[in-house]
């Protein structure tokens, strides 16, 4: 395969998982972390790294919307829930698993 249809490819995969996130809304990034090691805003910090190692100007707002498909501020007022205590304790215990971009693991 050469790099052109992989990179094709490669974006045809990330455009799908965003397009399932965003109508999995029912699904909350502290379960995504958990389970995961990474979630919408992980995926957001990657786009918006990605956009400015090719020298492309992007905020943080403008990489979560991307991802979000709204604002954040408004996804959260829509969908955002209250992480309960249980949550919190797997998330914390769950620190070392988590994608480097999220800033949770220590070096």
């Amino acid at each position: 395969m050469d790099d052109r249809t992989r990179t094709e490819l490669e974006a045809a995969a990330f455009r799908g998982l965003v397009a399932h996130l965003q109508k999995r809304t029912d699904v909350q990034n502290i379960d995504l972390m958990n389970l995961a090691g990474f979630c919408r805003n992980c995926l957001s910090k990657w786009y918006r790294a990605a956009a400015l190692e090719r020298g492309l100007s992007m905020t943080d707002d403008q990489a979560k919307e991307a991802v979000y498909g709204m604002p954040y501020s408004e996804w959260k007022t829509l969908h955002q829930a209250e992480a309960t205590p249980e949550q919190m304790k797997v998330f914390e215990e769950t620190k070392p698993l988590h994608a480097e971009i999220s800033g949770h693991v220590k070096k």
